[in-house]
């Protein structure tokens, strides 16, 4: 006789054969069903299942779970307060890296202008050695 699933153990009935939440509840974990029960409901969650094709059905599960452990941590925002917070830190993130590549084009520019002072200032020693060796070569 197998085990009943945890969610059958919470409803405390029968776990029939085909019950729709025992692969996806297992007994070991009684939380998993609670969490899910305690925001959507047994019945609601049993609805979308039956709803779904079964290879849709445990992403499903898991993204209900999930959903109902961020709700059950932040009853205001759930799941939106975790998106809204990832948001901030990739503009965040955004900016920091527009700063960065904005100093480092800075930096490039500076590099060459450097570079074409160096390069002029070593052309006018050649002129100047040219003229020196014109005046005392002729």
């Amino acid at each position: 006789m197998k085990s009943r699933c945890a969610a059958c153990k919470y409803l405390r009935r029968r776990c029939p054969s085909d019950c729709i939440f025992s692969p996806y509840f297992p007994p070991n974990d009684p939380q998993r069903f609670a969490r899910v029960h305690r925001i959507y409901g047994a019945s609601n969650v049993a609805r979308m299942l039956q709803q779904l094709p079964v290879n849709q059905q445990a992403p499903a599960v898991d993204c209900l779970h999930y959903e109902a452990q961020c709700r059950v941590q932040d009853p205001v925002y759930g799941c939106a307060g975790i998106i809204s917070l990832l948001y901030q830190q990739i503009r965040s993130a955004e900016t920091e890296l527009a700063k960065t590549q904005a100093n480092i084009a800075s930096l490039v520019d500076s590099n060459t202008r450097a570079q074409q002072v160096h390069a002029q200032d070593d052309l006018e020693v050649e002129s100047d050695f040219d003229i020196l060796q014109d005046i005392f070569l002729t």
